[in-house]
């Protein structure tokens, strides 16, 4: 297991370091951060100094070794760079320390504010959505999947496959569009929904309160496509499970037939799914961008869109890095479950 991990761990820091390069060979070069930062005023002299803060004024390969030094938690810092950049973590040596850090992703050239900042106040929206999205995806997706393999080539069957194939092929903004419209605009009176709206929001009159209900629209949207995909696997698996001889043999005990399908063939029939669940988690994490952008849902992939508009490309670029990390760990922990779900299989 240790040595899985430790190879996984390797593999996704390689990733991340390809995902490293090409965000910031991506996004370098486009539009002048120091107008971004000043706006169209500002003397020549306050010009070159935020050049010089920003490293502009060195040449591209060494703008993107310090912009790795940054972004490693293993790197070297100067005294005054810990301190202008407020830096985190354990810090050995003299003038020049070596750090283990907390990764530094700069600061937005809209806000001031830290990237870490700004994406940490925004991921808790972005993670709710995507573990809503997903139990929401997993228990009607199991449900309909095993629905239609006792069903098989019934009116239920039938239905399921109907609505998973078109589940699967709608785009997710298509679709949050359409129950924006029908179920926030057109009906909302009856649904009390809205289109537009976060978790929190602000009344003049009794402040900040928790808005559970702006959450239905942006989850259903966003499980949509993995209740489609989970709903086919969940058929297969069963269908096959459920003509192995240990099957009729527990039929031939004398089993309730609840006990055979929920005891004995889902669990044997989960490995494809629990697989499916956990990518599909990552993926989540991407579709998100959208979702959240057509709901106005405050999290991670409508600070990205915002932040493009305007072209503060250091929370774009910390975004990137974020949710790639993300996609590493979840496929990391994919592995793991898979090989607890099923003993047979081993993790070399």
């Amino acid at each position: 297991m240790l040595t899985f991990i430790t190879k996984k761990m390797l593999y996704g820091l390689l990733v991340l370091a390809g995902v490293i390069v090409v965000v910031f060979f991506l996004f370098v070069g486009f539009g002048d951060p120091v107008r971004l930062v000043l706006g169209q005023t500002g003397d020549s002299a306050t010009i070159k100094n935020i050049r010089k803060e920003l490293a502009l004024d060195q040449p591209k390969w060494k703008q993107f070794l310090l912009y790795v030094n940054d972004v490693s938690p293993l790197a070297v810092h100067s005294k005054e760079e810990i301190q202008s950049k407020q830096l985190h973590g354990i810090f050995i040596g003299g003038d020049i320390k070596l750090a283990i850090k907390w990764p530094y992703l700069r600061r937005s050239y809209q806000t001031k504010k830290s990237v870490t900042e700004v994406l940490m106040e925004a991921l808790p929206g972005t993670m709710l959505l995507a573990f809503t999205a997903m139990l929401i995806s997993t228990i009607f997706g199991i449900g309909l999947g095993v629905l239609a393999a006792v069903k098989q080539n019934t009116v239920w069957d039938t239905s399921a496959i109907f609505a998973s194939v078109l589940g699967i092929s709608a785009p997710s903004f298509f679709v949050g569009i359409i129950l924006a419209y029908v179920f926030g605009f057109v009906l909302s009176n009856y649904t009390g929904l809205h289109m537009i709206g976060s978790l929190y929001e602000v009344d003049p009159f009794n402040g900040r309160q928790l808005q559970l209900r702006n959450l239905i629209l942006p989850a259903v949207t966003l499980g949509i496509r993995p209740l489609a995909i989970i709903t086919q696997l969940t058929r297969s698996a069963m269908l096959d499970v459920l003509d192995q001889d240990y099957i009729r043999t527990a039929y031939a005990k004398g089993l309730r037939r609840k006990t055979v399908i929920w005891k004995h063939a889902l669990r044997n029939a989960l490995n494809p799914v629990i697989t499916a669940i956990t990518g599909w988690f990552a993926e989540l994490l991407a579709g998100a961008f959208f979702v959240e952008y057509i709901f106005g849902w405050k999290g991670i992939g409508k600070v990205t869109v915002d932040a493009l508009e305007k072209l503060d490309f250091p929370v774009v670029m910390g975004s990137v890095l974020l949710t790639a990390t993300f996609f590493v760990l979840v496929n990391i922990l994919a592995d793991i479950f898979y090989s607890i779900v099923d003993p047979r299989v081993k993790l070399d």
